[in-house]
């Protein structure tokens, strides 16, 4: 079962809480970053989240139209004919998608899976993010209702991220500051508007300092204890059980974060956690590797013809795959996922 069936991965995330691990959310671009994706999950037995943001599906749908719908339905079902020769589970993902972009993006995707479901087929996608981070909370929060509710009808999971990630995503961007940080007040209105659980089950991207990005260490405050926090405020509010977490919590812009850091959100509640900077970087430093190494082979220099077998795509290509399923493995490592895959 390659693809998660809607019952799958809602089985994938209630494993992850249970056993306070989480899983990477890789962010692709291409087929060859899906494979990488793909292999670093399956070398490390853990299952996955493969997602596209909506700067990555419109790179996928070519730079003659630059179509997101056609680019991120392509890469879906190329996914799930590929996935097959993998032996784990994916989810397939739509990373953020802000506000003027719903209508070009989330919404159409929405409907492709609502005739599939309508067919009695799966949905195309298990999950699609709606970043509503740049809007106020009541106008987030009423938009997302309304894609909870069709997104729910459809098998689907919603993310929603409620407050400001710093740093710039697929350009939506925000000032690293106090307004970094989600508040009880902003979970409680959340669980108001969007239930807990009982209108459909949502990811909720929380802020506790996440900046997107690169950054050094001692730039950035996270405060993932925050988490806890947030917890307690709307089982408290809710009735619910001391220790209780009511909600699966993602962690956006980790790049750069520590051990200690992502063991305390993984505490905490985070069953998910974007992953896109470093494997970017681990997809590229292969290939400048090559083409620094064997400059007079990939470029016809003075007069010459180069070498074929140094150009190839094929050749630089399997290097920067290879590259970025080591940093996979790595994630899954960090994220307590390793050896976990559904049986």
């Amino acid at each position: 079962m390659p693809i998660a069936t809607p019952e799958v991965y809602n089985e994938m995330l209630d494993r992850a809480k249970a056993g306070k691990f989480a899983y990477p959310a890789i962010n692709v671009t291409s087929t060859q970053t899906l494979h990488a994706a793909l292999r670093g999950f399956a070398e490390a037995e853990s299952d996955g989240i493969i997602q596209i943001s909506t700067g990555g599906a419109e790179f996928l749908g070519g730079q003659h139209n630059k179509d997101m719908v056609t680019g991120a339905v392509a890469l879906a079902e190329f996914a799930h004919i590929v996935g097959k020769k993998y032996d784990i589970t994916v989810a397939l993902h739509t990373d953020h998608c802000p506000k003027d972009k719903l209508d070009g993006y989330v919404r159409p995707l929405l409907a492709v899976s609502e005739e599939r479901v309508a067919r009695g087929e799966n949905p195309l996608f298990q999950s699609h993010m709606w970043d509503g981070s740049a809007e106020t909370l009541a106008d987030n929060l009423s938009i997302a209702q309304e894609l909870l509710a069709r997104a729910a009808a459809a098998k689907i999971i919603l993310e929603v991220e409620i407050t400001p990630t710093g740093g710039e995503e697929d350009g939506v961007s925000h000032e690293i500051n106090d307004s970094l940080y989600t508040t009880v007040d902003d979970a409680i209105r959340t669980a108001e508007a969007l239930g807990l659980g009982d209108k459909g089950r949502y990811l909720l991207a929380a802020s506790f300092g996440n900046v997107h990005g690169v950054y050094k260490p001692g730039n950035v405050v996270l405060r993932p204890d925050l988490l806890k926090q947030l917890n307690e405020g709307v089982a408290a509010k809710y009735g619910k059980p001391a220790g209780s977490q009511p909600f699966d919590f993602v962690f956006h812009g980790g790049s750069g974060s520590t051990a200690e850091e992502i063991a305390t959100a993984l505490e905490n509640g985070v069953v998910k956690m974007n992953i896109d900077t470093d494997t970017q970087y681990a997809f590229t430093r292969p290939v400048a590797d090559h083409m620094f190494k064997n400059y007079d082979g990939v470029l016809k220099v003075d007069g010459e013809v180069g070498s074929k077998k140094t150009y190839d795509p094929r050749t630089w290509g399997k290097l920067a795959e290879a590259s970025m399923a080591k940093r996979v493995v790595e994630a899954c490592a960090n994220l307590r996922s390793s050896g976990t895959k559904i049986k």
